[in-house]
């Protein structure tokens, strides 16, 4: 797809990679609307590239509708919607509550459910539109130490999946973000247990931003950041003890065990 005069919507967009993709898309002639439950800094991104700022909770399907609604009257139809928002605390099964649980599941994975309802039937009516999901190599493989963001993660990319898989035929192209470590707000510095369980080379969100608009272009489904990755992912389905053993060793470098 080519970007030129598309109409984009991009969640998350106050900072990190959601941010450094609404300075990328506006770089190609793209008109963007920049979402965030942070209005002020979604509106600082929006102001730097000529596009739009909306605060929204993309854990309220209404604050999600009213985000297309603001767009549409703007910008006309959307032409692609970018799910990038998401959440992370880190927990296990024991310690983390049953509310924490249901806040990042609304925001991590309803939060694109909402995007799909509400821009979907316009899509498929013109034949035409694009979604993007940010999940994460943690919804691929996951994430040491932290439950609710692979759990939440897993389900974003068994979505992305259906998506491709039932409406690529009638026009409708997906992509899935499934990023390794990258230098936002929510890696949270280099000794976090984050960082230590990303296991990986550690991009800047402009390099993730460079990777997303080329895969766009090439109407590409997986978008990895980095080589490693499809290793790891082949090293899973190879061979799944093997996997388990090594991911295992991981838990306990990031519990400081090793």
């Amino acid at each position: 797809m080519d970007l030129l005069g598309r109409s984009v919507v991009i969640t998350g967009g106050a900072s990190g990679i959601g941010a450094a993709c609404a300075r990328a898309f506006s770089a190609e002639g793209a008109k963007v609307a920049v979402a965030d439950i942070n209005g002020e800094g979604a509106q600082a991104v929006a102001d730097a590239i000529g596009g739009i700022a909306v605060r929204c909770d993309v854990s309220k399907e209404d604050d999600v509708r009213a985000l297309v609604q603001t767009s549409e009257r703007k910008f006309g139809e959307i032409d692609i919607f970018f799910s990038n928002a998401a959440v992370a605390t880190g927990g296990d099964p024991i310690s983390t509550s049953a509310e924490t649980w249901q806040q990042q599941w609304q925001i991590n994975v309803m939060g694109h459910v909402y995007a799909v309802r509400s821009v979907l039937p316009s899509m498929l009516a013109r034949g035409e539109g694009y979604l993007v999901h940010t999940a994460s190599m943690a919804g691929i493989l996951t994430s040491p130490g932290n439950l609710t963001y692979a759990t939440t993660k897993h389900a974003v990319v068994g979505l992305a999946e259906w998506l491709s898989i039932t409406y690529h035929d009638r026009g409708i192209r997906t992509s899935l973000l499934a990023p390794l470590g990258v230098n936002t707000p929510m890696l949270g510095g280099g000794d976090s247990p984050f960082a230590r369980a990303a296991a990986g080379p550690v991009k800047e969100p402009e390099e993730v931003a460079d990777m997303v608009i080329q895969s766009i272009r090439d109407e590409r489904f997986l978008i990895l950041t980095d080589e490693i990755a499809q290793t790891w992912m082949e090293r899973k389905t190879n061979d799944l003890e093997r996997w388990l053993h090594g991911m295992r060793r991981l838990q306990r470098k990031v519990e400081g065990m090793d």
